[in-house]
């Protein structure tokens, strides 16, 4: 008879986070497969969970899930868990899952912290209807384009970022609006968790004189239906034409500024990107 794979959910920072159902689990299954075995190992040291591990992680999930997938036919249980929250949300988890359903093998998911979640419901924006994204390209030009296609997305927005690219993120993120409400939520249950709440340029300025640190979850109000939004395409058009005119970049980045409120120097950025011969 098949076993059973279980999707334990693990604390995202507060040990104090872990369950009861959770922390059993761990302590019965045949076999547990980590993200991070060293880091699990801390975790199940913690609990006094003696249970032998197995990596299982980007890099070798296609090869591993083939043998967790025949462990589990053979009858023995596995627990899956990631380095922080539930597996599955921008972690591994989803080719083994599919995996187990495509052979009829029984899923059972054990609830635990969830970074998108928690900063969503502690946001102060509307909880009822969301999209999360994860992480979002990271090449600017490939974020952007992302971006644009949610520039009329009227559910909150939720994404990962790495400290290291939030602030050019943030930078991409005038795309939705200079004045749009956003909520940067980092170092979620740990010691120094902050919720920093404001409009997209607030942002900016804030961590251009504040060192971003922490793995950050980025909550973005949805767009508002009443505003029109132009697509970066059509701002490049109504540049071009302005700079055809024989406008200088900065004088046309500053009347397209006044006609569509946009910040001048998001304008004056696309027009820096618009090739020499555009400028006559």
């Amino acid at each position: 008879m098949p076993g059973t794979l279980y999707l334990v959910g693990t604390p995202i920072g507060n040990l104090e986070d872990m369950t009861f159902r959770a922390v059993r689990i761990l302590q019965t299954v045949d076999l547990i497969a980590a993200e991070d075995t060293r880091h699990t190992g801390k975790l199940l040291h913690h609990f006094q969970v003696g249970t032998p591990q197995i990596s299982y992680h980007d890099h070798n999930r296609y090869s591993r899930t083939t043998e967790l997938l025949e462990r589990l036919q053979q009858g023995k249980s596995i627990a899956l868990v990631t380095d922080a929250g539930m597996p599955g949300i921008s972690d591994p988890g989803y080719e083994l899952v599919k995996a187990c359903a495509e052979a009829d093998i029984s899923v059972v998911p054990i609830p635990g912290p969830s970074a998108a979640i928690a900063a969503l419901i502690a946001s102060g924006l509307p909880c009822d209807r969301f999209i999360f994204e994860g992480f979002l390209p990271a090449k600017s030009q490939a974020r952007r384009a992302h971006l644009e296609v949610l520039q009329t997305e009227p559910r909150t927005l939720i994404f990962y970022e790495a400290p290291h690219r939030i602030r050019q993120t943030l930078q991409d993120l005038l795309l939705l609006g200079a004045d749009r409400q956003i909520v940067l939520a980092r170092e979620l249950t740990k010691r120094y968790e902050e919720i920093w709440r404001g409009t997209v340029a607030a942002a900016i300025a804030h961590y251009s004189s504040h060192e971003p640190q922490g793995e950050f979850t980025v909550v973005v109000a949805g767009a508002d239906a009443t505003q029109p939004v132009l697509s970066e395409a059509t701002l490049k058009t109504e540049l071009q034409n302005l700079l055809k005119q024989g406008l200088s970049r900065s004088d046309a980045s500053r009347q397209l500024a006044q006609q569509t409120a946009l910040p001048r120097r998001q304008l004056y950025q696309l027009a820096l990107s618009l090739p020499e011969q555009d400028e006559r």
